[in-house]
């Protein structure tokens, strides 16, 4: 029978001395090993590599990298361990004839705190460089640099048995092509963060989570009951960034057109249409998570954009009176009756505007998005995304019951028929809007301009409710003149200069990367909502305008998020969702802690990108 290592709890271990500790996980390893089901430390990584260049001529020199992802969780021990007796991390190059290599470069280590001692570790996702030299008398043809790799793999119970893995980086001598794992023609950075390198052996999910994830950490430190507090937070929070606008409007428009005004009544509804917006949400995030798609590539598709927007004009037409939509009456008498179908109405509402989030992203929805598919478990994903979508529709719920609450203000009879024509405008407008971003992207300008232009013209001067009355009348023709007003001022005010970006092509990243040019990747979709604001309102800004005048500057377009070139793009520079915005060093190494995830204003993005 396998022998199963006994667990201490922290007090436990703190009363031990430190240095008999680091000893006794070691002595144990014989013991820890069965007890993980018979995997060594082998199986707590993958290991890959890459090269700086797609061809090697003789006499020449060119970089390596042999890449090491260390599933989350576990660490392995630094090239210089705290202790004699720990295994270092070490990478041993066979000679062969012909070929210099250098001394392999290790990373700083990262140190961690276990039973009262310090010890220098490595997690996550680790690079071991090194430079390797054709002589220039070697001979043309294929070549393989053969060695090991040793490593000890270790949580913060036990330690693995030590493992080598065996290591192989084929390239071709004299104008042959480079294979393996090597992107050719620079088509990803030459650094840890190249995610389609990494072996498909761990059998992790395709968004394995990250060494600095602090959803999972959170679980950890503080419990689940802590943990999904702080996940209702950051869904509140995602009512700060632009992919929200739409669903205030069809919110707004939805309640404000209810015909019951009783408030009991309108808040149970409100409460239905978040518990759609939560389900819908949680479907797609939980989907994207265990799938490896992207968090709101259904919105990727110019038919499901279609589908959107003539539902919404559907329901807009309705506002004015053309038509009541109605389920059948042998199907309304099933469900209960007008008041049943009512609150399924709200909640299919729920569902549809739940679509609408998904391109909210952010760094927290990529760390769920890494935990959940880490996990494999849908059960915990959707509950993750359920709690975050419940924070992100907590406002609807107050915005829903005060915007059906507005037939109760006193002599509503015409107020409510132009209210309800108001609302009928605004869903016109962003049925607009969905259109052009799946059709005419470049009509997405002009979707404020033309709504509140023809619905300032349409409810100030041209509806006729109420215009018997002289002061409703005068506040339709000054609203409908301020709309106007504003259309006019949109039009001709001019918009800040646009930064210029070049299409990405993996030979102008090898260009600026030979010109010694730091460079910065914006990856983006025409549908993604945040990818437009983060054009007009970041990029546009002169002070990130200033900062990013020394970069080369390309836009790598994800729209067709299906199409081979797009998800070898995504792989190759672990891009999760969109928009993402990378920043590569004058080596074409990704700059560590600059990815900017979604929507950022100028003095925000500046920061995170530390220009």
């Amino acid at each position: 029978m396998a022998a199963t290592p006994r667990t201490f709890s922290n007090r436990q271990w703190a009363k031990l001395p430190g240095g008999f500790l680091a000893g006794l996980v070691v002595a144990l390893t014989p013991l820890a090993v069965p007890a993980q089901g018979g995997s060594g430390s082998a199986d707590k990584v993958s290991v890959s590599h890459q090269l700086s260049v797609d061809r090697a001529r003789a006499g020449e020199t060119f970089g390596a990298t042999v890449i090491v992802n260390v599933v989350t969780g576990w660490h392995v021990q630094a090239a210089q361990p705290s202790f004699d007796y720990l295994v270092p991390t070490r990478l041993t190059l066979d000679p062969l004839p012909g070929i210099r290599v250098s001394a392999v470069e290790y990373p700083a280590a990262k140190m961690i705190e276990f039973a009262g001692e310090r010890l220098a570790v490595y997690d996550g996702i680790v690079a071991l460089r090194f430079s390797v030299t054709l002589s220039s008398g070697v001979a043309p043809g294929p070549r393989a640099l053969k060695g090991s790799l040793t490593i000890q793999a270790c949580d913060n119970k036990v330690c693995l048995a030590p493992a080598t893995v065996a290591v192989a980086i084929p390239f071709s001598a004299n104008g042959g092509s480079a294979s393996g794992g090597e992107v050719a023609g620079a088509m990803a950075p030459a650094g840890p963060t190249v995610a389609e390198s990494l072996d498909s052996t761990t059998g992790a999910a395709p968004f394995a989570a990250s060494p600095g994830n602090e959803i999972e950490r959170l679980f950890g430190e503080r419990g689940i009951l802590l943990t999904l507090l702080a996940i209702f937070f950051i869904g509140l929070a995602l009512n700060l960034t632009p992919c929200v606008y739409p669903m205030l409007s069809v919110t707004v428009s939805i309640f404000g057109a209810q015909s019951d005004a009783r408030a009991a009544k309108v808040f149970w509804k409100a409460v239905l249409y978040v518990l759609g917006i939560a389900t819908m949400y949680s479907a797609l995030g939980t989907m994207a998570a265990l799938t490896g798609g992207m968090f709101g590539g259904l919105m990727q598709s110019s038919w499901v954009l279609l589908i959107i927007a003539l539902l919404l004009a559907a329901l807009a037409l309705s506002m004015f009176g053309l038509y009541e939509i109605r389920l059948p009456a042998a199907l309304m008498n099933r469900l209960g009756g007008a008041t049943a179908t009512g609150f399924l109405g709200i909640y299919l509402s729920g569902l549809v505007v739940g679509v609408f989030a998904a391109p909210c992203i952010g760094p927290p929805i990529i760390a769920l998005l890494a935990l959940v598919g880490a996990k494999g478990s849908p059960w915990f994903g959707f509950g993750s995304f359920f709690v975050l979508a419940l924070g992100l529709g907590a406002p609807y719920l107050v915005l829903g019951t005060f915007s059906g609450l507005l037939k109760r203000l006193p002599k509503s009879g015409a107020w409510l028929i132009w209210v309800r024509k108001i609302f009928g405008v605004v869903l016109l407008g962003v049925a607009f809007f969905y259109a052009a971003l799946g059709f005419f992207p470049g009509l997405l300008r002009w979707t404020p301009i033309v709504t509140l232009a023809v619905g300032g013209i349409y409810l100030g001067f041209l509806e006729r409710s109420g215009n018997d009355r002289r002061i409703f009348r005068r506040i339709k023709w000054l609203l409908g003149a301020a709309a106007v007003a504003s259309a006019v001022a949109l039009l001709i005010l001019e918009p800040r200069t646009a930064l210029e970006w070049q299409s990405y092509r993996p030979e102008s990243l090898a260009a600026a990367k030979a010109a010694q040019q730091p460079v910065v990747l914006d990856f983006y979709a025409d549908w993604c909502i945040p990818c437009h604001e983060l054009e007009r309102r970041t990029f546009s800004d002169p002070e990130v305008q200033r900062a990013l005048r020394g970069h080369a500057r390309f836009k790598v377009d994800l729209t067709s998020m299906e199409a081979p070139e797009s998800q070898e793009l995504m792989k190759a520079f672990n891009v999760q969702g969109v928009p993402t915005v990378v920043f590569l060093d004058k080596n074409g190494r990704e700059r560590p802690g600059t990815r900017v995830l979604g929507y950022l204003p100028p003095t925000e993005f500046l920061k995170i990108a530390d220009l």
